[in-house]
């Protein structure tokens, strides 16, 4: 797409769920598929961002949120950018991030001391379907949700409305995709306003073993966000609240909290982003869930069309979340790359 807080319990923000990336057992170069290509290594520039609120540089509390440190990413490589998502280790170090075009991303996220410093070790890959071929192959466009369940990586595919399931323990980025049978409503979602956000349940949760796949802003009658709950013990359609005119970018599993990242943009008001906690117990078949939001900002703070977000705990126990933003390959728009702890 183009482009005050309540609270958070403090068992949710004690813990994040840990469907997270883990390396595999591989390393990127193996694959069972000596057809494909390795990935290609590339240089990824940074530069600090020292604030978040462009006016008062000494402000860091921002709803339940408190600013970290930032980045500025830019490169020379041409397929850089778009990022749509991505998923962290649980030291919030490596990660897998991906182009709304059908590439993958991974490597390092340095730090110096609890600050993020730079990119190392960043590699870039086509994704590929199941006969090995880039997705745009297959009429598939705008890859924007990814969720992680051990090896296995989840792509959302908004224009096409199909999830497909990649093994990275067969290759890495070099894996092919897998489509994943989803209810027949997902098709009929607009090919623009699709889905948006996937979420891995994991094992000790509500509704473990549970993907759950949310539309960017696909409508039920009452004007609600339509999502899904594919596979696991319960599976079926339900709705977000819809407010404000907001529409949903991304989403991540706490313990017992689902957080929504949220967007809206006009050409009046500009550009706003919040995050909304809703309590995962309160997710079922037919219902409409809603939560409050603990988190806005707009373009008076360092933002831009935010698109991903993730969560990890540090060894000093703090839930930190990530957000990374979407330049939509424009020369107006930044690929940002934020960090906030979640205060209790």
């Amino acid at each position: 797409m183009q482009l005050a807080a309540a609270g958070l319990s403090t068992a949710a923000a004690s813990r994040v769920a840990s469907a997270q990336f883990v390396p595999p057992p591989v390393s990127p170069g193996q694959s069972d598929d000596n057809s494909s290509p390795a990935p290609v290594s590339i240089e990824v520039k940074a530069s600090p961002i020292p604030w978040f609120d462009r006016h008062d540089h000494n402000r860091v509390r921002f709803g339940a949120l408190e600013f970290r440190s930032g980045l500025v990413l830019t490169s020379s490589f041409r397929r850089f950018g778009g990022l749509s998502g991505l998923r962290l280790d649980a030291k919030g170090e490596r990660f897998i991030s991906f182009s709304d075009k059908g590439h993958w991303f991974t490597g390092r996220i340095v730090y110096e001391g609890r600050a993020m410093a730079g990119l190392a070790d960043v590699e870039s890959a086509p994704m590929r379907g199941p006969d090995g071929k880039p997705i745009p192959a297959y009429g598939w466009y705008d890859s924007e949700s990814i969720a992680i369940d051990g090896s296995f990586v989840y792509i959302g595919l908004e224009r096409a409305n199909k999830v497909l399931r990649f093994d990275f323990s067969k290759g890495f980025t070099r894996s092919r995709g897998e489509v994943v049978p989803l209810p027949t409503a997902a098709s009929r979602l607009p090919n623009n306003k699709g889905l948006e956000a996937l979420v891995f349940v994991p094992k000790g949760q509500p509704l473990a073993g549970t993907l759950i796949a949310i539309s960017e802003r696909g409508l039920d009658p009452n004007g609600n966000l339509v999502a899904f709950l594919v596979g696991g013990p319960t599976p079926g359609q339900f709705s977000v609240r819809r407010t404000e005119e907001f529409d949903v970018s991304d989403a991540v599993l706490l313990t017992g909290d689902l957080l929504i990242l949220e967007r809206k943009f006009s050409w009046t008001s500009g550009v706003g982003i919040r995050i909304r906690r809703i309590p995962l117990q309160s997710v079922a078949p037919g219902a409409v869930v809603d939560g409050p939001s603990i988190f806005e900002a707009d373009l008076g703070n360092e933002v831009d069309n935010m698109e991903g977000i993730d969560a990890h705990v540090t060894a000093e126990g703090e839930t930190v979340l990530t957000m990374v933003s979407d330049d939509n390959f424009s020369m107006i728009q930044r690929t940002l790359l934020l960090q906030f702890t979640l205060a209790g």
